[in-house]
Order: C-alpha cells, then sequence, then structure tokens
C-alpha cells in the first residue's frame, strides 16, 4: 500500500494544478467581460440609431400625406417621388436593423448567462479548493497525532513484574519490622529492675565492703536482716 504520506503530498499537488485552470478560466472570463460590454454598446447605438430612424421615417410619412408637390430638407427641393423612394429605403433598413438589434439582444442575453454560469463556477472551483486544503491540512493533523500515539504504544510495560516487585519489597519490610521489633522487645528485657526474685541471695553493699576490709564474716543472720 502506497504511505498515507505520500498521498498527501499528491494530493497537494493536485490542488496546485487546479490554480492554472482557475486563472485560465478567469482570464477567459475578463475576456468575455470585454465582449459583452461591447456588444452591450452597439446595442445602445442601433438602439439610438432605431429611435432617430423612427422619428424621420415619420415625418417623411407626415410630408408624403400633405400631398405637396415639392419638399425641401436642409436647403434642398425634392420631389414626391424622390420623398417616397427615400422612405422606402429607410423603412427597409429600419427593418433590417431592428432584427439585427432584437438577434444582438438574443446574443447579449446568452453570453451574459453564459458569462454568469461561468463566475459561479469559477466561485466554486475556489471554493472547493479551500476546502480541499483544509481538508489535507485536517488529515495531516490527523496523521501527526497517529504517529505520536504509535510512539508512545512503543513503551511497554509490564504490570505483572511490577506487582512481584512490590511483593518482594513488602516482604522485605516485614520482615525488617518484625526483627526490629524483636530487638526493642529484649532492650526492654535487660534494662528492667527485677520485682521478684531470691531474697538470700541478696545482700547490701555495705555488708560486702565491711566483709572484705574488716574480715567479718557475713552470719547467716546477717543474711537473714539484709532487706
Amino acid at each position: 500500500m502506497v504511505p498515507v504520506e505520500w498521498e498527501l503530498k499528491r494530493a497537494r499537488k493536485m490542488i496546485g494544478k487546479l490554480d492554472p485552470v482557475i486563472r485560465e478560466n478567469r482570464t477567459k472570463i475578463v475576456r468575455e467581460e470585454i465582449d459583452v460590454a461591447k456588444l452591450d454598446r452597439q446595442i445602445n447605438q442601433n438602439e439610438e440609431l432605431l429611435t432617430k430612424n423612427r422619428d424621420e421615417i415619420l415625418r417623411l410619412r407626415d410630408d408624403l400625406d400633405s400631398s405637396e408637390t415639392h419638399y425641401v430638407y436642409a436647403g434642398r427641393q425634392y420631389t414626391e417621388s424622390q420623398v417616397r423612394a427615400d422612405l422606402a429605403n429607410r423603412f427597409k433598413h429600419y427593418q433590417t436593423l431592428e432584427v439585427t438589434t432584437g438577434k444582438l439582444k438574443k446574443i447579449m442575453d446568452i453570453r451574459r448567462n453564459k458569462l454568469t454560469a461561468a463566475r459561479t463556477k469559477v466561485e466554486e472551483m475556489l471554493s472547493a479548493k479551500r476546502q480541499l486544503e483544509v481538508d489535507v491540512e485536517n488529515l495531516d493533523a490527523r496523521l501527526e497525532m497517529i504517529r505520536v500515539a504509535e510512539a508512545s504504544s512503543e513503551f511497554s510495560f509490564d504490570n505483572n513484574k511490577l506487582a512481584q516487585t512490590r511483593e518482594v519489597v513488602e516482604d522485605i519490610t516485614t520482615r525488617l519490622d518484625v526483627t526490629e521489633r524483636m530487638l526493642n522487645t529484649k532492650i526492654e528485657l535487660y534494662g528492667r529492675i527485677p520485682l521478684e526474685g531470691d531474697h538470700e541471695s541478696l545482700g547490701t553493699i555495705t555488708d560486702d565492703v565491711t566483709a572484705y576490709f574488716y574480715g567479718a564474716p557475713i552470719t547467716d543472720v546477717a543474711l537473714t536482716d539484709r532487706p
């Protein structure tokens, strides 16, 4: 299996490859915006021209309805036939321009819709790219946590050995406690004043001194009189 680290690197490279695609589509969108703006200006000019032509056509029509023998425009005189021919040409041109302008409007609507869709698509790609970057960072953080957990799991602790060692230490402690208590008991026994015993075997220190220096024997009576 491919290591997760390599897969994360691969994912980052794939995310990075989205940038040229996004830039290319942004460039196309800018160009399309420029073209749509030009088309919009052309349509506006056509509409202004249609309004002007319509006013002129209606003026010529009204003049012909007056049944004049001649007509003067811009200081020049024209016959009725000339005016009628000019009116017919103007009207034909007006109709052609009107149809063309209508088609341009439909084209502009289509291109505007495509432009809006393209903008939305680019924004979606940008949003998806940002989310992918966040997802990869989160996965990287999770991988790091797993590494730490795996590293800590390498330390093995034998609880049985720990319990056995604790028992040995407790046993040693108990044995030392017993030994110390026995020694304290013996010391107490050796240090005590005897309260009972053979009264005849005991004497006073003064009697012993007298007998030693003056040779006076310690009689049985003296012994019996000793306290």
